[in-house]
């Protein structure tokens, strides 16, 4: 499919001539440039209760952002990692995207401010998301939320430590998580797909800025064959909650994200996969930019929704 017009319009704008890229770029001089492009989108959701705490992590306290489109009691939980490799990105980034997530599933988000490599390498942020999970899990009724209604989701990294926190928690046996929302998630150190090879540069995010994030945030090349940080490597996806995995046609990471989902298919875990064409990287966080951005929201939300009335495995993140 021809890019978007939408997308078309947006890489224009972000190619100014002197640009740095973002593999010449400094770790902090990266994160403020983040959070230049974050702070033009608008439209943000207006909500009843958005609350900053600080949790107890397995090395510090973890800042999270609760919000929460109703005063209601026994409300659906999303717990939700925010992107930008594991290196970018913090609670005002994904703020707005957290806001429209918590009023379309009438419920509560928990953002998770994990700690960012390469100042804290793999599996720290990890570590940070599974405890904020297990947090939310214990403290759901305080939070005006239902234990049995907690989802994990993210975008990019996040998307990752969403799919890696699943396998954790089924391995540990705690928390029940029912459903797990994948966008454009990374799921494997490798970079040989034809996505990679087709999207490698000139659609936001490159192959480049893919090593780059990788390579601050593994701590050896054997952290590459681990599960919890490339979860495509793991042998055996059985008993992993439903999912819904959202890809992009121009993105480096599409051929991976799908190829999760077949791999969680494979393993007999309920998967709804979509891809949108004409976008890319990032789409889903640019509603305000990119009109499928809205749509893949609405799809999201839509879909968890739908599988509750179908009745599929524990898929009750919507009242």
């Amino acid at each position: 499919m021809p890019l978007d017009e939408d997308v078309k319009m947006l890489l224009g704008l972000l190619a100014a001539p002197g640009a740095p890229s973002l593999t010449s770029m400094s770790v902090e001089d990266a994160r403020a440039n983040m959070r230049n492009l974050t702070s033009l989108r608008t439209g943000a959701e207006e909500l009843p209760r958005i609350e900053n705490r600080s949790i107890p992590g397995p090395n510090g306290d973890i800042p999270v952002r609760i919000f929460a489109a109703s005063t209601e009691k026994s409300l659906p939980i999303l717990v939700y990692f925010h992107g930008g490799g594991w290196v970018l990105g913090d609670l005002d980034t994904h703020d707005g995207t957290c806001r429209t997530l918590a009023k379309q599933i009438d419920g509560i988000v928990v953002s998770v401010d994990y700690r960012l490599a390469p100042e804290h390498k793999f599996p720290m942020a990890l570590d940070d998301c599974y405890a904020a999970t297990l947090w939310a899990a214990e403290n759901a009724v305080a939070l005006g939320g239902d234990p049995r209604k907690l989802a994990i989701g993210g975008d990019s990294a996040g998307g990752n430590l969403s799919a890696c926190v699943a396998i954790k928690a089924r391995d540990e046996g705690k928390p029940r998580i029912v459903h797990q929302l994948l966008v454009y998630p990374v799921t494997d150190a490798r970079f040989d797909t034809v996505s990679y090879r087709d999207n490698a540069e000139g659609y936001f995010l490159s192959r480049n800025d893919m090593q780059w994030f990788w390579n601050h945030y593994l701590g050896s090349s054997a952290d590459a064959e681990n599960p919890y940080a490339a979860p495509l490597r793991a042998t055996d996806l059985r008993g992993l909650p439903s999912a819904t995995v959202i890809t992009a046609e121009f993105d480096p990471l599409r051929d991976e994200g799908e190829a999760y989902a077949k791999k969680l298919k494979d393993a007999g875990v309920p998967v709804e996969l979509r891809r949108y064409d004409g976008v890319i990287h990032g789409f889903f966080s640019m509603g305000d930019m990119i009109a499928k951005g809205k749509t893949a929201v609405q799809h999201a939300t839509g879909a968890l929704r739908k599988a509750k009335a179908r009745g599929a495995r524990g898929v009750i993140i919507a009242n």
